[in-house]
């Protein structure tokens, strides 16, 4: 009878660390990978891009574009903001952390309707192209207020020779 307890408790030991460890192996991809970056900061939130893997990635670019939603009118309306490009220290990885972004400006065109829609203003001076690389994230710190969105580019597989002139 001892030896059956021992061999059910045994097993119950082991089915709860197979458990355990299956519910760390559940960590997605994404919570692993970011686990090295720096914390934010109480006024910051970080950004993760993570890129799916494709055919020939050296014939792509990602864009990546911050900002804010606002309401506009006819005018061009712009925000001002400082990128900063650091390392990771002890592992060369690089991530973004914008900064000082200003109130936005604008053209000052008179605007015949008056009428005001939702639009993405972006940060000029924050926007950024990156190498298109799906084995590491894009990891983008931002204030709280700012919205992180992305565009890939992909170029033709062909060169077109240039003419001597």
């Amino acid at each position: 009878m001892n030896k059956k307890l021992a061999f059910i408790s045994a097993l119950l030991c082991l089915s709860s660390t197979a458990a355990f460890a299956a519910a760390s192996v559940e960590k997605t991809t994404t919570q692993k990978n970011v686990v090295s970056y720096p914390a934010t900061t109480k006024d910051q939130v970080r950004y993760a891009i993570f890129l799916p893997a494709m055919e020939n990635e050296n014939n792509m670019k990602v864009e990546i574009s911050m900002g804010k939603t606002l309401q506009v009118d006819c005018n061009r309306q712009k925000l001002g903001g400082k990128l900063e490009i650091k390392e990771l220290q002890g592992w060369g990885y690089t991530y973004f952390v914008l900064s000082n972004v200003s109130a936005p400006a604008s053209t000052l065109m008179a605007c015949p309707d008056q009428k005001k829609h939702d639009e993405f203003v972006t940060i000029p001076t924050a926007t950024h192209v990156e190498n298109y690389n799906s084995k590491l994230p894009i990891i983008v710190y931002t204030p709280k207020d700012i919205q992180v969105r992305y565009r890939i580019w992909t170029a033709a597989e062909n060169y077109t020779m240039a003419e001597v002139k």
